[in-house]
């Protein structure tokens, strides 16, 4: 499959509670052969401003996403598989497939939002009502990423954009607790949990000529979405293909060495890497 993909090329496996094992079958099954993971997650947006005295802006940013991601539910997970040539799974279809994950605990009459996070996210497609009643358990799902060798595994290259909140909610999946206290903390789960993630927001500060959010990247790359846009399984696919057409266009060699920051925080082992 090349980076010109058809919107009816691709299938997005919608997963609710009653077909999670399955599907997580299928990732255990694909993993090994399509190792770069690219991620994107839906959240009700940010809703807690932290107040008092930081070092420095990532110490404040990190402070934010903490109160947020302990604070909110995660709504939806998109997860896009492929290998190094950007190839994409077929699992016996006829199609290229992506996943995205629905999450149950959210729920918009009793939880805290921002509202124009959850409207953005209802005139995408949404159906709140649907989540919760037919929506993943949150332990249930972190329980079974765990086992499912796609975390905790050196060869995997996680692939995201902007993505310190994506990865707060899948430790919190992940681990069932708060974030750590502090970045270094953060970072050292980050580094067990996901050893090698790149993201792109990250990789533009070394392409001069690029700027702005995913969909403007996208366009500036003639990557073309396919999908609905703020919805986790279309935004994961239009992720792996820009990285993939960042790296053919900016990056040569590896991108080992830009490996491991995350943009906004990029403090690594307590060294700031921003």
């Amino acid at each position: 499959m090349s980076l010109l993909l058809k919107g009816d090329s691709i299938q997005i496996r919608e997963v609710w509670d009653d077909n999670l094992e399955e599907e997580f079958a299928l990732l255990r099954e694909i993993v090994d052969d399509y190792p770069y993971i690219a991620m994107d997650t839906e959240f009700p947006g940010i809703v807690l401003r932290p107040v008092g005295n930081f070092k420095n802006s990532n110490e404040y940013h990190y402070q934010t996403l903490k109160d947020n991601v302990d604070m909110l539910k995660l709504i939806q997970l998109g997860l896009t598989f492929s290998d190094e040539q950007g190839n994409l799974p077929t699992c016996g279809t006829d199609k290229y497939c992506i996943w995205q994950f629905n999450f149950r605990e959210f729920n918009v009459n009793e939880d805290v939002f921002a509202n124009d996070s959850i409207e953005l996210l209802r005139q995408s497609g949404i159906d709140f009502k649907k989540n919760n009643e037919k929506g993943i358990d949150a332990k249930k799902f972190g329980e079974l990423l765990m086992s499912s060798g796609i975390v905790l595994n050196d060869s995997v290259h996680w692939v995201t954009f902007h993505s310190g909140y994506d990865f707060g909610y899948l430790l919190k999946l992940l681990t069932c607790q708060n974030l750590p206290d502090t970045q270094v903390g953060f970072f050292n789960l980050i580094k067990m949990y996901f050893p090698t993630l790149y993201d792109i927001k990250h990789l533009m500060k070394f392409c001069n000529s690029l700027h702005g959010g995913l969909n403007k990247l996208a366009e500036l790359l003639e990557v073309e979405r396919v999908g609905i846009c703020h919805q986790a399984g279309s935004d994961s696919l239009l992720t792996a293909c820009t990285f993939r057409k960042l790296k053919e266009n900016f990056f040569s060699g590896s991108l080992e060495k830009y490996a491991g920051v995350l943009y906004g925080l990029g403090v690594e082992n307590g060294v700031n890497t921003n």
